[in-house]
């Protein structure tokens, strides 16, 4: 039987119609986001990072006052205060930047290759480990070792005029063990952020400060200051109790979704990339280094002085410098998008970035500076005085924190522009070279002023490092870094400042009209916040005035 043809007489036989067979789908993208929405995900792990990021700085806070409260600020706070150096520079180096630095990159490669495992017998994360902690954990329980047994030799160095330098030596083999407890907890952190887990890396400073808070209450009877850096000890220890476990769970089962990275071995893989990245990573670790060598210098010079100024200093410090890390969280949290601009080629929205960062974080420090300068007394004796610490600390601690405030937008402006220098990917080394000229100036000035004007000498100095290596990595900016307009720049920073200044007037002679520390504080920043947003509105600050159009617009769009 013919087949029936087509209309229009065509003999042809069209082939039928084949249904389309489903394709298989594509192989998941490693980088994708598998736990849902990505920004969904994102905004509450950070939401999450930030308050307990907060409580921990709150515990923070409430340690420094039970170390107040319990010894006040004499000999035996200042000779564990120089102890502290040690915790202090470990955390920056293994846990908050130089350690995070090599090994995030590093587990974030393993991770992606896990999906090569079945046909090379072994999951690469757990090779990685198997090939870096042993090492590092030797590394980490040697320099513990060398620390203990430096401990004398240290102390030297750091503060060669403490009354009782034995007593700082205790305290110094006590809080060595933080380069153990430190580096492991460093490791963590680095290992859960690259698995998205930040839930144990954002508590770990709660712990922390909670076993030195309760070693502290426990044994400072007993052991007196060392209860405070056998705190330390015990604080570590929890830091890396909070997160084992975590990690544990994580290594013992693969991420879905993971794929081989096209040049995973060979030239070009993830292993080159990371070589290249050492110079990077150790010109990080020389900035961190160096800016860390302002608190060197300051017990370093302050040890030759009566007992107490350490621990002046260093409340002083805790305090004034908290406008700082709040206006450095915005930028913190935009880097990575200067970072995407400048991969991508887009100079242009990285300049309008980093442009507006500097405005914002420079109103929110001001402010911040303002208020500190305003009310520094009724500050430190809110917080600091009772028990062993006297109205005489308060004094000469406020005294110290009105000259800290001054070299605030100093330290705001170093914090916001580092992260530009680094932005790029690439090695500089302009950043460690402008922060060793402050350093350096700080040193001189600090030196030259101690024997007359005392603590306040020093922290003139620290002000006045840290403000030309502010002025040293702005003037640079077009040529090494994002390239922003400097007389905009200035012009909005000139405004803001003229505005704090007024705002400083202000809340000092408020706040001098209440004899009451808590009124006194109340009425002073309730002056400062009035003056300092109508002068920004009035001078048409452009960090100000449209934060304040589009909150208004918000509200409205509540209503």
């Amino acid at each position: 039987m013919k087949p029936t043809l087509p209309a229009g007489g065509d003999e042809t036989v069209r082939p039928r119609a084949v249904p389309a067979q489903p394709t298989a789908p594509a192989p998941p993208d490693p980088g994708r986001d598998t736990h849902g929405s990505s920004s969904t995900f994102l905004a509450r792990a950070a939401l999450l990072t930030a308050v307990l990021s907060a409580a921990g700085s709150l515990l923070g806070l409430v340690r420094d006052q039970t170390l107040a409260h319990l010894f006040g600020a004499g000999s035996e706070t200042d000779a564990f205060l120089v102890a502290w150096t040690v915790p202090e520079v470990a955390a920056t180096l293994l846990i908050e930047d130089g350690l995070a630095f090599m090994l995030v990159p590093a587990f974030s490669a393993a991770i992606a290759l896990r999906g090569s495992r079945a046909a090379h017998g072994q999951d690469p994360v757990r090779a990685l480990v198997a090939a870096s902690l042993p090492r590092l954990t030797l590394a980490f329980l040697a320099s513990g070792l060398a620390l203990i047994a430096g401990a004398p030799q240290l102390v030297e160095l750091l503060a060669p005029g403490l009354p009782d330098p034995q007593l700082a030596v205790d305290c110094t083999r006590l809080t060595a063990t933080c380069m153990l407890t430190f580096g492991l907890t460093g490791y963590c952190s680095a290992a859960l952020r690259a698995h998205s887990s930040y839930l144990a890396p954002a508590a770990i400073y709660v712990a922390y400060n909670t076993g030195i808070i309760a070693t502290l209450l426990l044994l400072a009877d007993r052991w007196g200051v060392r209860a405070a850096a056998a705190g330390v000890a015990v604080g570590g220890c929890l830091m890396v109790l909070v997160q084992a476990p975590v990690l544990r769970r994580r290594l013992t089962r693969a991420e879905p979704g993971t794929q081989v990275l096209q040049g995973a071995s060979g030239d070009g893989g993830p292993a080159q990339k990371q070589s290249l990245n050492m110079m990077l990573i150790s010109t990080v670790l020389l900035f961190a280094l160096c800016r860390q060598s302002q608190v060197f210098i300051e017990r370093f010079l302050a040890s030759s002085l009566p007992s107490g100024a350490i621990s002046h200093l260093n409340y002083a410090q805790k305090v004034a410098q908290l406008p700082m890390v709040l206006s450095l969280m915005l930028c913190t949290v935009t880097f990575p998008v200067v970072a995407k601009a400048l991969a991508r080629g887009d100079t242009e929205r990285a300049r309008d970035r980093v442009e507006r960062d500097i405005a914002l974080a420079a109103c929110i420090v001001l402010s911040g500076a303002a208020v500190v300068f305003a009310c520094a007394p009724q500050i430190i004796q809110l917080l600091f005085q009772r028990g062993a610490f006297t109205a005489e600390d308060t004094a000469a601690t406020a005294s110290i924190m009105r000259i800290y405030s001054l070299g605030l937008l100093g330290h705001c402006l170093v914090g916001a522009l580092v992260r530009s220098y680094f932005s790029a990917g690439r090695p500089t080394w302009y950043p460690v070279v402008s922060m060793a000229f402050g350093m350096t100036l700080t040193a001189g000035v600090g030196t030259l002023t101690v024997g007359t004007w005392g603590v306040a000498g020093i922290a003139a100095a620290n002000a006045l490092g840290i403000t030309f290596t502010a002025v040293l990595l702005l003037t640079a900016m077009d040529r090494r870094s994002v390239p922003v307009r400097l007389p905009k720049v200035l012009l909005e920073l000139g405004k803001t400042l003229f505005a704090a200044v007024a705002a400083t007037a202000a809340g000092l002679v408020c706040a001098a009209r209440v004899g009451q520390p808590l009124g006194s504080l109340a009425v002073g920043c309730l002056a400062v916040a009035t003056v300092f947003g109508l002068l920004l509105w009035a001078l048409n600050v452009q960090a100000f005035v449209p934060a304040v159009r589009f909150a208004t617009r918000k509200l409205r769009h509540v209503r």
